[in-house]
């Protein structure tokens, strides 16, 4: 068997990952470019696994289907992700989330005491 298209076909579907990851905006378009590239590294996995006679034997199969696990447990955890992303938001445009963390409000110390200086502490207790 020539392997070459299943080499072309599994470059083919990886680029388009890349290409999907780098130009989408929506997360959820975003997790299946990676599902994508995934599936591409599957594919050389098991073409190399049947081209090539390997000390294990079937152990291309064995890699592809850990990946196939991996690969469900990235789309739980993203998946999750995403939804939480859009409760807060209303939105999964990868765009507008933030990247750093907010600064925390004036008059509101990091574990969310009032400071000192802060409007209605006249009378507190020091």
């Amino acid at each position: 068997m020539r392997p070459v298209i299943p080499y072309v076909t599994a470059a083919l579907l990886f680029g388009l990952g890349v290409y999907g990851v780098l130009r989408r905006r929506n997360a959820v378009l975003v997790l299946m470019a990676v599902e994508l590239m995934l599936n591409a590294v599957n594919l050389v996995l098991v073409t190399a696994d049947t081209t090539v006679k390997a000390v294990l034997p079937h152990s291309g199969q064995v890699f592809a289907l850990f990946v196939i696990v991996l690969a469900a447990a990235e789309i739980g955890v993203g998946l999750a992700i995403v939804l939480q992303l859009y409760r807060l938001r209303a939105s999964v445009t990868v765009d507008d989330v933030p990247l750093d963390e907010p600064a925390p409000a004036v008059g509101v110390a990091p574990g969310g005491l009032p400071t000192p200086e802060s409007p209605g502490t006249e009378g507190a207790v020091r």
